[in-house]
């Protein structure tokens, strides 16, 4: 399947603008490893290319947040979410094995945001926005998993802010190919603009 130009209404590009930042959306130990709750067919490609855009994005001095998705102890806090994924419940305080960790070889560092949230927009609840308003950003590039879960609901909450959102074909995945391809193909059409890594890295 091929992103983009669509016919119809659906023709419109967002292009980037002047201030960009990264997104790198729960790409945690739950969807990178084999037995992972939320295991991935094939989480390589994806992780190698988010390194990538961490690499270029901190050469450049532009800004990188990361998000990850964190309850209590007593999933108080997971709303009816965790009732519809009760595989939400690894990522508890406390939880057994570490899934909510973020997935080598990738690190935050130190003076990078790190977004702690409940739902899967990395907007919904968290001061997301008012962090990239204050640092000027324009624009929101987007990597992680799943593409048809908290990548896709991120990039449509950005656009919802006032960010264009560039999603990196190359550095989103989901369980399936063909989920990640047609939710790639509707975001593209109608929430943002769905570019490969080497337009990601020049832009960055």
């Amino acid at each position: 399947m091929t992103v983009g130009p669509h016919g119809g209404p659906f023709t419109g590009r967002l292009g980037w603008g002047s201030r960009p930042a990264l997104l790198v959306v729960d790409m945690v130990r739950a969807y990178t490893e084999p037995d992972g709750p939320f295991a991935l067919p094939e989480p390589g490609p994806a992780l190698t290319a988010c390194a990538s855009l961490v690499d270029a994005a901190r050469e450049s001095g532009h800004p990188v947040v990361w998000t990850v998705v964190r309850y209590a102890r007593d999933l108080a806090d997971a709303g009816l979410f965790v009732r519809k994924v009760p595989a939400l419940a690894v990522f508890a305080e406390g939880a057994a094995g570490g899934w909510g960790e973020i997935a080598p070889p990738l690190a935050p560092a130190p003076e990078e945001t790190l977004v702690v949230k409940q739902y899967a927009s990395a907007f919904l609840g968290t001061s997301l926005a008012p962090r990239l308003v204050t640092a000027g950003i324009d624009t929101l590039v987007v990597c992680g998993v799943s593409t048809s879960g908290c990548v896709r609901t991120s990039a449509t909450d950005a656009l919802s802010a006032g960010f264009r959102p560039m999603v990196v074909r190359e550095a989103c995945a989901d369980r399936s190919a063909g989920l990640h391809e047609s939710n790639l193909a509707d975001l593209d059409a109608k929430y943002a603009d769905v570019v490969s890594l080497d337009e990601a890295l020049t832009h960055l």
